[in-house]
């Protein structure tokens, strides 16, 4: 075990997964000798040259692009999109072109081997270019895998798994946590199975549900609600899409409770899809309407960050009032 913290997680997955695949690529805006606007890359061009870590043009479209090419010529293609609030340009690509690869070809070729790596959320002080939360929109979209760490054993563990995964990944990294979030992390080469939801901590009155940098905000929610004597159960779901309904549903049918909390704003949010699904699932288990506590309808705002962020005191007072209904 060693002591790291999220970017270095980060990086050290780069350096092994790149050390055992030759045909690996790392590629986006600075990521060369620069390595990355917040140095997740540092070090790779120096050791793997500069044919294997390397520059783009300021293009997300054409990064994509790119790397829908290498990636169907059986490459393993990571690329980075320097700011989750500028994968638009890049959308048409995903969604219509690595998404549906494999699919539209009968399975002649594909571009399994491709990961987008891309940090997003706020937190930092950003504005609202530079702290969305954009998971939801890819979780529609047949073809992609989308996962979400929470902290540095879990960023290493789940990227060298989304790197070699034979379907394409867009892994999001929780910003605020790059340097923030610091743990033990496995020494060498590991995987976390994607797919899989995390329960970090059982409970019996609520289920409170989340990913990335939020599960910061409901362990502490769970710390406050347990000196009024709720329990709580808190689950990781780190993966969007597929994402694991088995081990909510369990969970929820044993609380009677669920409460879902992200970053991203209240419409539309990917809690959305969890609601619905698991009040189909445990109807009859449920003692108290579902709770989202999620980001305002509102473009990221600069001075109301905090008013804006679904914090651990609104997550507190929504949890006293699912219990009490």
């Amino acid at each position: 075990m060693a002591e790291m913290n999220m970017l270095h997680a980060i990086n050290d997955a780069l350096a092994i997964a790149m050390t055992a695949d030759e045909r690996m690529v790392v590629f986006g805006e600075d990521v060369g000798h620069f390595g990355g606007v917040f140095r997740a890359t540092s070090g790779l061009q120096e050791k793997f040259g500069r044919d294997r870590c390397f520059n783009t043009p300021l293009t997300e479209q054409g990064i994509a692009g790119f790397a829908n090419g290498l990636a169907s010529n059986g490459m393993t293609a990571v690329a980075e999109i320097q700011f989750a609030d500028y994968i638009f340009p890049a959308f048409d690509q995903i969604v219509n072109e690595t998404a549906k690869f494999r699919y539209r070809s009968g399975n002649q070729f594909n571009v399994g081997g491709l990961t987008f790596r891309t940090p997003y959320g706020g937190g930092i002080a950003g504005g609202h270019y530079h702290s969305q939360s954009p998971e939801a929109y890819f979780t529609q979209t047949p073809g992609l895998k989308v996962v979400i760490p929470r902290n540095p054993e879990q960023a290493k563990g789940l990227l060298l798994a989304s790197i070699r995964d034979p379907n394409p990944v867009i892994f999001f990294e929780p910003k605020r946590l790059y340097r923030a979030s610091v743990g033990e992390v496995p020494a060498g080469d590991f995987e976390i199975e994607i797919g899989k939801a995390d329960v970090v901590k059982t409970g019996s009155d609520i289920t409170l549900l989340g990913w990335g940098a939020q599960m910061e905000i409901l362990e502490k929610a769970a710390t406050m609600a347990g000196k009024d004597g709720i329990s709580c159960e808190i689950i990781d779901l780190r993966t969007l899409s597929p994402w694991d309904i088995e081990t909510v549903a369990t969970s929820v049918k044993k609380t009677g409770r669920l409460l879902i909390n992200h970053e991203a704003p209240l419409t539309g949010g990917f809690a959305g899809e969890i609601a619905a699904t698991i009040q189909q699932e445990c109807f009859l288990h449920l003692e108290s309407p579902i709770s989202r506590i999620c980001g305002l309808d509102t473009p990221y705002p600069l001075i109301l960050e905090k008013e804006y962020m679904p914090d651990e005191l609104k997550t507190y007072e929504a949890i006293k009032a699912s219990v009490n209904f």
